[in-house]
C-alpha cells in the first residue's frame, strides 16, 4: 500500500527538533531567535524541467534544493537555524523519497539547520524551500552598499571556477563533449553547488556589498549596481575558470563564466584598501574558499568589460530569467 502524506512525513522527514520550540506535527513551527539577533528569511523553488533535470539523482537533487537556498543567507551573512519544505510528487516513490531526505538532511546536519516545517501534495514534481537565518542587527550584507573605488570580488572552489553548471547543461543538452572525469566534476558544479555560509559570515563588517551567483554574473551584479547606484568594470581575464572550462572556446568561457548561471558563488565588493584586501583573503582562507578579485566599483553607471589590456570587449550576454524562453 503506498504511503498517505502523513506517513510520508512521519517517515521521510521528521526528525526531532535541537533549535525549534516546536517542529513538525503542528500548523506552525515555533521558533525563537537567539536574544539580540534579527531573522534573515528567503525562498526559493525548484522545477523538474525548470531548474534542474529528470536524470539528476534524488539524494542531488535534495542538497541543491537546500543549497540554493542556504546561499541567500550566505549572500546576507546570516547563520543558518531552521527552513521549511514544501514538496510536490506526482506520486509516492519511496527509493527517490529516501534519496531526497538523506541528501537534503546530509547538508542540513553540515550546517547545524533543521527543518521545522512545511506541506506535500500530488503535482509535477516542485520543491520550494524557505530557510531562516539569524545576524545581528546592522550586519545584514545588502544589494545597496556597494561605493565607487570598491574592489569587486567572486568566491569560487580551490582549483576550479564559476560557468561549470553551464558547461555541464551543454553537455547534458548534446552541445558540447567531456571526458568521464571532467564530466563528472562539472556536473557535481551543476548538481551539488557548495553554499559559502561560512564566508559570507566572515565578510560581516568587511564587505560593502553582496549577492550570491544564481542566475548569471553580468545579471546579478547588474542588481547590485542599480540599487547602489553605481557602475562597474570587470576584468573579464581575471575571471577563475575552471581546466574544464579553461579548453572549451575562448567565447564559451566568457559567455558561460559572465551569464552561464547556477554558480552559487558570492559576488562582493569590499574597500580597495591593501588592508582590506588582506582582510578578504584571510576571511576566504578561513572558510576554505577561494577569491579572486574580477574589477571595480565606479561612479558612472552601467557596466565594461575589459581585456587583459584594458580594451572593452562588447559582447551579448544576459542573466537568466525564469520567464524567458
Amino acid at each position: 500500500m503506498a504511503l498517505g502524506e502523513f506517513d510520508l512525513i512521519r517517515k521521510y522527514f521528521t526528525r526531532p527538533t535541537q533549535q525549534a520550540v516546536l517542529g513538525i506535527g503542528d500548523d506552525c513551527a515555533l521558533l525563537q531567535p537567539t536574544p539580540g539577533m534579527q531573522w534573515a528569511i528567503s525562498s526559493d523553488m525548484l522545477v523538474e524541467g525548470r531548474h534542474f533535470l529528470p536524470t539528476v539523482r534524488p539524494e542531488r537533487l535534495g542538497h541543491k534544493a537546500l543549497a540554493v537556498n542556504l546561499s541567500d543567507l550566505a549572500a546576507c551573512g546570516a547563520r543558518p537555524v531552521a527552513f521549511m519544505l514544501a514538496l510536490a510528487l506526482p506520486r509516492v516513490d519511496e527509493p527517490f523519497l529516501a534519496g531526497l531526505a538523506q541528501g537534503l538532511f546530509d547538508l542540513a546536519d553540515l550546517h547545524g539547520i533543521e527543518l521545522v516545517g512545511g506541506d506535500t501534495t500530488a503535482g509535477p514534481l516542485n520543491l520550494c524551500i524557505t530557510v531562516f537565518g539569524e545576524l545581528p542587527p546592522g550586519q545584514a550584507l545588502r544589494r545597496d552598499g556597494a561605493r565607487a573605488g570598491d574592489a569587486l570580488w567572486v568566491s569560487h572552489p580551490p582549483g576550479g571556477g564559476i560557468g561549470d553548471a553551464r558547461l555541464a547543461l551543454e553537455v547534458f543538452r548534446g552541445h558540447l563533449s567531456l571526458t568521464g572525469e571532467e564530466f563528472e566534476r562539472v556536473r557535481c558544479a551543476m548538481e551539488q553547488p557548495q553554499p559559502r555560509v561560512a564566508l559570507g559570515q566572515a565578510l560581516r563588517g568587511l564587505a560593502t556589498a553582496a549577492i550570491d551567483l544564481s542566475d548569471g554574473l553580468v545579471g546579478d551584479l547588474g542588481h547590485v549596481l542599480r540599487r547602489s547606484g553605481v557602475g562597474a568594470r570587470i576584468e573579464v581575464d581575471a575571471l577563475p575558470i575552471s581546466p574544464a572550462l579553461a579548453r572549451q572556446p575562448r567565447a564559451l568561457q566568457q559567455q558561460f563564466a559572465l551569464a552561464g548561471g547556477d554558480d552559487y558563488e558570492l559576488l562582493f565588493t569590499a574597500p580597495a584598501t591593501a588592508q582590506a584586501q588582506a582582510q578578504v583573503q584571510a576571511a576566504a582562507d578561513a572558510a576554505g574558499v577561494a577569491v579572486r578579485r574580477i574589477g571595480q566599483i565606479e561612479a558612472q553607471p552601467g557596466l565594461r568589460l575589459l581585456d587583459a589590456q584594458g580594451i572593452e570587449l562588447t559582447l551579448a550576454l544576459h542573466g537568466f530569467d525564469h520567464f524567458s524562453c
